[in-house]
């Protein structure tokens, strides 16, 4: 169904490859888990056990938003950044560099343009997924109130995209699998430091204004806010700041494809 809808001018050849990834996965579909299990020990571990000790986060303008409540909605951020780039980079690599997987697929007629859209698109539903399983976690724990919470799906799906799209960019320049630690190097502190597991306001404002230019505290914004019950400006902003780097990254993957498979 979901590659019927996509079968329209221009999408035919991304949807087969999104078809093949299904396929494929059908039968390991449950290596997803891992990537919900860790927002979720997360949560219990710093939105419960930390939450236990901090009680209610100050500065939010409504002093029922317990800690807990101002956690999940960060970690399903991540979720959905992790879920996006785990495909676009780790298991690209191993596509691009060890299989050759791109080789055979491009003596078809799909060109290096369908490559890169289908695994984009690929990612993006792998990163939503897990956001959707999580998502139904949260709400069922009752850490979402807010009728504005149901923008956190199409919220979820603008992560997945930039942050798949930027994976898919970042993996064309990796020259071995050491070099996945430098991608560590930088994603471990964004998920420190993005406000994950603190509001904004605790750093300085010089610190503030380069925290605010991290791809994850927008991502982080675009999906507290309305599960906080707050839709303003800052969503926007966030879902503007998404959409750029999105598409500039697709830019530039589609560009060093182009060049790493055609040859």
């Amino acid at each position: 169904m979901l590659t019927a809808l996509l079968r329209k001018p221009g999408l035919a050849g991304p949807a087969t490859l999104v078809e093949r990834n299904l396929v494929i996965y059908r039968h390991t579909w449950y290596l997803l888990l891992a990537e919900i299990f860790e927002p979720l020990l997360y949560l219990l571990s710093m939105g419960l056990g930390i939450g236990a000790l901090v009680g209610h986060v100050p500065g939010l303008g409504d002093p029922s938003v317990s800690y807990v409540q101002f956690v999940a909605p960060a970690l399903l951020a991540t979720a959905a950044m992790n879920g996006a780039m785990n495909e676009t980079t780790f298991n690209i690599y191993g596509k691009l560099k060890l299989l050759r997987t791109y080789d055979s697929i491009l003596a078809t007629p799909l060109r290096v343009r369908d490559v890169a859209v289908g695994e984009v698109l690929w990612a993006l539903l792998r990163g939503t997924a897990v956001t959707v399983v999580f998502g139904a976690v949260v709400w069922a724990c009752g850490l979402v109130q807010s009728a504005w919470a149901v923008l956190m799906l199409p919220g979820a799906l603008l992560i997945a995209f930039a942050f798949a799209a930027t994976g898919l960019a970042v993996v064309t320049y990796l020259r071995s699998w050491q070099d996945f630690q430098l991608i560590q190097l930088v994603m471990l502190p964004m998920f420190l430091f993005a406000t994950t597991f603190y509001p904004l306001n605790v750093y300085a404002r010089p610190v503030q204004l380069l925290v605010e230019c991290l791809p994850l505290y927008q991502s982080i914004e675009l999906v507290r806010e309305p599960a906080l019950g707050v839709v303003d400006a800052r969503v926007a902003v966030a879902a503007a700041y998404l959409l750029v780097l999105g598409g500039l990254a697709t830019a530039v993957a589609l560009r060093r494809l182009e060049r790493t498979l055609v040859q």
